[in-house]
């Protein structure tokens, strides 16, 4: 089931317009935008506020992470386990490691929590009820909207026309005229083609997730170990790890190739074995999908100039028409500081700049995507699909029974000075309706 939030309809009209036929629960791509600097949450829909309410972030010591999460868990009734049992109601989980969306009767507008998301009690409950398993929920340091996107990258859902005879199959009537057994001309007119309607592959499925991200080094390890075998190196089983027959294998490759014998893994070595099996330069990228928390199609891709940051990007389809091909992609740019380490790791030499108007157009130009791929994952396009972007793979708070989750920063000094000078704002009412 699919829905679209009118604009300007606050969050409680939608409620009585839509709780009793759906119990409380909306199938559909809201967008919840958390400002820590505001201490402020909106909720989107497409590119237009609907909805807004105070929060309380994390106090100093206790910051809450920024970065790209979903709902993993939702608790009606709900009790920390580990502050004392404290009470945690309308609890929406986002990181297994104890981030949460949940109500309070402490919301003062300023950084108060243990890292949690504290939300007003009537908006909290509002919320828990149209919100759903695996919607989005967005952190950042400071305030930043979806803007519309397009850009030819972007996935669309694909339509399917079915092969049809350019003419009936019908037999010709004999005619009432004696022939004689002699040839007869036919007169016949040529019919009009037939207007086609699209035949389209529509799905009431959870949306898709779909995450870009440079390829690491498991997948990598995993490239080179069946690379290995096809050429008659025995690598073992393709698990990912520099084990005793993957060394073995390498030293045999490299003692045939000419190489130093040292059974380490680097670039050089990768080209070579891609060279020999004859496949080119080894991919950089990959493009990686679930559903419902599960994996669907995890292949390779080319990311060009990959000296320079792709950065930290979020894409929400709205409006997908199924047959028309279309949809609508509204996305965000969020700043994401790489170590130095992590930029040497990564062979980044050119950070990413998350307030440059084209940051995330110039992102998207730079990324190969093989057709194959393109019309696969365009076959599972449907309402709510989103795509993260983002420069550091799979982080350890994604991991089974999670979408791709995005930790841009764990530890903000900025809370501190909050909180140490209580610059304590107005109390503001739990929720404003943006009519």
């Amino acid at each position: 089931m699919k829905f679209r939030l009118a604009t300007g309809m606050s969050i409680f009209g939608l409620m009585l317009s839509c709780a009793t036929a759906l119990g409380g629960t909306l199938e559909g791509p809201l967008q919840i935008m958390v400002s820590k600097d505001l201490q402020e949450l909106k909720i989107y829909d497409g590119g237009v506020v609907v909805a807004t309410s105070r929060v309380s972030t994390g106090k100093a010591g206790h910051s809450t992470p920024t970065g790209i999460f979903s709902i993993l868990e939702k608790k009606r009734t709900h009790f920390s386990n580990i502050y004392d049992s404290a009470p945690m109601p309308f609890m929406q989980r986002l990181t297994w490691s104890g981030i949460a969306l949940h109500a309070s009767n402490s919301v003062p507008s300023y950084p108060a929590s243990h890292g949690c998301v504290r939300l007003p009690n009537d908006f909290a409950k509002t919320l828990f009820s149209v919100t759903r398993r695996g919607g989005h929920v967005l952190i950042t340091d400071s305030e930043t909207a979806p803007q519309r996107i397009v850009h030819e990258l972007l996935f669309k859902p694909s339509i399917v026309v079915p092969d049809t005879p350019l003419l009936a199959d019908a037999g010709l009537r004999p005619t009432l005229i004696e022939t004689g057994g002699k040839s007869v001309e036919v007169a016949m007119t040529e019919p009009k083609p037939e207007v086609l309607t699209p035949v389209v592959q529509k799905t009431e499925q959870d949306p898709i997730r779909i995450l870009i991200t440079r390829r690491g080094d498991r997948e990598m390890m995993i490239d080179l170990q069946t690379l290995l075998t096809s050429l008659g190196y025995d690598a073992g089983v393709p698990d990912g790890r520099h084990g005793k027959q993957t060394v073995t294998a390498i030293r045999a490759f490299q003692l045939a190739e000419g190489q130093k014998e040292d059974g380490m893994v680097t670039q050089e070595l990768l080209a070579a074995v891609y060279a020999k099996a004859g496949k080119g330069t080894p991919p950089n990228g990959q493009i990686l999908v679930r559903q419902k928390f599960k994996p669907l199609v995890e292949e390779p891709i080319t990311i060009r100039n990959p000296e320079i940051a792709l950065g930290t990007h979020f894409l929400l389809a709205r409006e997908v028409d199924a047959d028309k091909g279309k949809a609508e992609w509204y996305g965000v740019s969020m700043d994401n500081q790489l170590s130095p380490a992590t930029l040497k790791r990564l062979g980044i030499t050119t950070e990413a700049d998350a307030s440059a108007p084209d940051a995330l157009t110039k992102t998207l130009d730079r990324l190969d995507i093989p057709q194959d791929m393109r019309s696969r994952i365009s076959g599972l396009m449907g309402e709510g699909a989103s795509l993260s972007i983002s420069d550091t793979g799979l982080g350890p708070e994604t991991g089974d029974g999670t979408d791709f989750i995005t930790v841009t920063r764990k530890v903000q000094k900025a809370d501190a000075s909050v909180v140490q000078g209580k610059k304590k704002k107005k109390k503001r009412s739990s929720v404003t309706v943006v009519n």
